[in-house]
């Protein structure tokens, strides 16, 4: 018997923000359909609008599975996660001990594939696609601040503030050009969404 897929299925059941105050909860399989849209869509732009080759398929692949480790370790608020250097590299190799303890759960014919998935290359194209992926990340973490804007909950003001310096400071063409173009949509409401051309 194999668990890995099964242990999968237990994202729906993590919740994210646990020290804020919610409108309505996220969990990481909700996130991480969103981060996947998301690093599909910065790949598309690198492609359409910046001449690139990027293989938009597999950086929403690495997407989907960007936060599978919480199964096993539960979602570390990021304040705690990245209070300094020491907890930084502490809870990266317990991300990594938990990657491949799902990936012992695996058979050994596909082990392999999804090794690939959960430790992307860090050179070539799997390096800057992991780069996407990180940029999607902080983008729906911002899209979740502007969300909860929109219901007047006003606990995600900061952090909304300190994510949209650090998507800035990434330097990524392909996440300038989404937050001009795409990001002021978010702000609608419904009716102004299917009126907006």
């Amino acid at each position: 018997m194999n668990n890995f897929y099964a242990m999968l299925s237990r994202m729906k059941y993590i919740n994210r923000w646990a020290l804020m105050r919610n409108t309505y909860t996220e969990n990481i399989s909700e996130h991480s359909l969103e981060v996947a849209m998301l690093a599909h869509a910065l790949a598309i732009i690198g492609n359409k609008r910046l001449g690139k080759q990027l293989d938009a398929n597999r950086a929403a692949v690495i997407a989907l599975f960007h936060d599978a480790t919480e199964i096993i370790t539960g979602d570390m608020p990021t304040p705690i996660k990245y209070l300094n250097k020491d907890i930084k590299g502490i809870y990266k190799d317990i991300e990594a001990q938990a990657a491949n303890r799902l990936l012992d759960m695996l058979p050994g014919d596909l082990r392999e594939e999804y090794t690939t998935i959960f430790f992307p290359g860090e050179a070539g194209e799997d390096a800057y696609l992991y780069r996407l992926v990180k940029a999607a990340d902080k983008l729906s973490a911002l899209i979740k601040c502007i969300e909860e804007g929109k219901t007047e909950n006003h606990e995600f003001d900061s952090a909304g503030t300190t994510i949209s310096k650090a998507i800035r400071e990434m330097g990524l063409d392909e996440v300038d050009i989404f937050v001009k173009d795409f990001l002021p949509a978010y702000e609608l409401t419904l009716d102004e969404l299917n009126t907006q051309g």
